[in-house]
């Protein structure tokens, strides 16, 4: 994998602009942060967001896949003001889950979920190295 930073841009901060990257590719779906029985144990967005990124991990390993293989994410928050505010523990619990910085991300304010009370869902793309 090779993070692409144009000549003269600033380092972005948690994310990169773009990635490149050869091998088999891991495509995870939403992920929202409810556990493996389909319910949601909070509505606070950063425990919701710390659930989602744990079930990223467990299907990557499932596709063989590792955090650190992921090369581009979409979060979707119901709430931009929540998200600011709940950042700081969302950014410890995607270190504690993720641990690399690495990939392209985009976040997305939404009206809402299709599961009323999920705050977060984040969609992943991984790659492999051959």
């Amino acid at each position: 994998m090779q993070v692409l930073l144009p000549p003269g841009w600033p380092r972005p901060k948690g994310y990169a602009n773009g990635v490149t990257a050869r091998g088999r590719m891991v495509f995870v779906a939403g992920t929202i942060g409810w556990d493996e029985h389909g319910q949601f144990h909070s509505d606070d967005m950063a425990i919701q967001a710390r659930q989602a990124l744990q079930n990223i991990v467990t299907v990557l390993t499932e596709g063989g896949a590792k955090p650190e293989h992921i090369v581009r994410m979409t979060w979707y928050v119901t709430s931009k003001r929540e998200y600011l505010e709940k950042s700081r523990e969302i950014g410890q619990a995607f270190k504690t889950h993720i641990g690399c910085f690495n990939a392209a991300m985009t976040a997305v304010e939404v009206s809402a979920l299709i599961e009323d009370r999920a705050k977060v869902e984040i969609e992943v793309t991984a790659v492999i190295p051959d």
